[in-house]
């Protein structure tokens, strides 16, 4: 390490935070990979009498500097809160579990009594969650109030490794008379779908003591959602419950209005996005009538609500004097729904707590929306149904390492006579086929293989514009403003994680990466919201 980069670190540390057995280090963008870097921050460390807090984020360290830096916790007994997000910014994700499993280390050494553990923004993935495991498991997370793993790529093997640790940490903590008591749990963005879900769930059932659930953003739908209205039954202290950008449909609606009956120390529920449309929103004003005496906040906007189901829910809130917020925007009310449900809260004098209804969507034609929504509801069973089945089948049909040629054969059906010399068919192509990508291995390398199939074809072709056809996908993936009216699409974990692959293949032309690369590292909310992918992509890149 040069002297003046010493010198920048030293007066960087100069300015720590240190307050109320707080040691802050955060935001200060330490680059720490070896024993040497972190030479500062482990005297800081050590210096610190009573050390109750130890703040890490917006840093980066490496498996050797996270080793040193476990190495002067070991003493620190009395620490209570690690803030550790964003903490492994430009890592590779090879680096993180060593580095996270000596920290783990350092804190059961020293005897730790952990009551919040923060790791949130860290793009670790399934992987990581191992690097972590061994703590949860151990008696310095027996005293854990609050769980924050945001944004960390977890996936559903990351969800269900995490759900054995949690129930691990109960049972081990159960038999020495204290029993895990969680208060707050933290895991959006996290695409842990159904299964990952679900396994939490189970684990939160045993639990019994959470106060908050924030899980927005996960691909989970109504079994997974069934699997948690189910746990939270069983979690009679919660007051927070956050599934916004899931899908529930009216299923997953109905199940969990069943549980909100039960619950009376609810304050806020949001439920935005969540598509629970209208039979599921009349299910959920019948919950709220008849109990939620403490609630503050409810949203349900964006759900496909149309105006008899709206005014439904405002009805159900005239006898909540604490409700602060009821969000219906952007459903389907119409001019004159949307009057009619500011009269009806002004009825009993709430207009107050009405969110802006600015990006109502307008009434839609009742008849044809009911049958739209009958149809949407059966066209998921019979796909819920028939995923089942080929999950049944999977083991009798192929050998170790053999993929089902009914997934391999769905994924390719977009690919079917898509004209190669036309780069905007192309994209379509390659975003319909990436859209269904998923972290199991048979749908994975099915995408794998579509992609493969496409886009050989079209990078081999004289006629194929290949600058034009990334043009045109980073168009349609929100990424470059163009003239055209073209919506970007909703979710880019899939076309992220199929472009990993597909740079990595010879046909892939090298020239394009650096522009690849440029936009990639672009602040982008939708980048952001997928930092797994991203991180994943970034980093194939820059060897590319």
């Amino acid at each position: 390490m040069a002297s003046e980069d010493i010198a920048k670190l030293a007066e960087t540390l100069a300015k720590t935070q240190v307050a109320g057995g707080q040691l802050s280090f955060k935001g200060k963008s330490l680059k720490l990979n070896t024993a040497e870097d972190a030479k500062d921050v482990i005297k800081e460390i050590e210096d610190f009498d009573g050390l109750e807090a130890l703040r890490l984020e917006g840093n980066t360290v490496g498996v050797e500097a996270a080793r040193v830096i476990a190495k002067a916790l070991e003493k620190k007994p009395e620490l209570k809160r690690c803030h550790w997000s964003d903490m492994f910014t430009g890592r590779l994700r090879s680096e993180i579990p060593p580095a996270l499993i000596s920290l783990g280390e350092g804190l059961i050494t020293a005897g730790a009594q952990l009551v919040e553990l923060d790791l949130s923004d860290n793009a670790f993935g399934p992987d990581g969650v191992r690097g972590f495991e061994a703590l949860l498991k151990s008696s310095a997370c027996f005293t854990l109030h609050e769980l924050k793993l945001n944004n960390c790529g977890m996936g559903i093997g990351g969800g269900k490794i995490l759900a054995a640790a949690l129930t691990d940490c109960h049972r081990k903590s159960s038999a020495q008379g204290k029993p895990l008591a969680l208060k707050v749990f933290v895991a959006g963005r996290n695409r842990l779908e159904n299964d990952g879900a679900t396994a939490l769930a189970e684990a939160f059932g045993i639990i019994g003591t959470l106060e908050e659930i924030h899980m927005p953003q996960n691909g989970i739908n109504h079994p997974g959602v069934t699997a948690l209205a189910q746990a939270f039954a069983i979690n009679p202290l919660l007051r927070v419950i956050n599934l916004n950008d899931n899908t529930f449909t009216e299923k997953g609606a109905v199940a969990m209005a069943k549980t909100l009956k039960t619950l009376r120390q609810v304050e806020a529920i949001n439920f935005g996005d969540c598509l629970v449309r209208s039979k599921g929103a009349i299910a959920i004003a019948d919950a709220v009538r008849g109990g939620l005496p403490k609630l503050k906040e409810l949203n349900l906007s964006f759900c496909e609500i149309k105006r008899d189901a709206a005014l439904s829910v405002a009805e159900a809130v005239a006898d909540k004097a604490d409700l602060e917020k009821l969000d219906l925007n952007g459903n389907t009310l119409g001019e004159e729904g949307c009057e009619q449900l500011q009269e009806v809260l002004d009825s009993f004098n709430m207009a107050r707590v009405l969110a802006s209804l600015s990006d109502d969507e307008g009434e839609d034609d009742e008849d044809e929306d009911d049958e739209d929504e009958e149809e949407e509801e059966e066209g998921e069973e019979e796909e819920e149904e028939e995923e089942e089945e080929e999950e049944e089948e999977e083991p009798q049909q192929r050998g170790q390492g053999e993929e089902s040629p009914t997934l391999s054969r769905k994924i390719l059906d977009p690919n079917s006579g898509t004209d190669t010399s036309d780069p905007e068919k192309v994209v379509s192509a390659f975003l319909k086929v990436s859209s269904v990508f998923k972290d199991e291995a048979p749908v994975r390398t099915a995408v794998q293989d579509a992609v493969d199939a496409l886009m050989k074809k079209a990078f081999s072709s004289s006629s194929f514009n290949p600058n034009a056809f990334l043009t045109r996908l980073l168009i349609h993936m929100g990424l470059l403003k163009s003239e055209d009216k073209i919506k970007a699409i909703a979710n880019l974990y899939g076309p992220l994680m199929a472009l990993n692959h597909m740079v990595q293949q010879d046909y892939f032309p090298k020239a394009l990466a650096p522009l690849l690369l440029a936009f990639m590292t672009k602040p982008n909310g939708a980048l952001e919201s997928c930092s797994f992918a991203r991180h994943n992509l970034l980093q194939t890149l820059y060897k590319v």
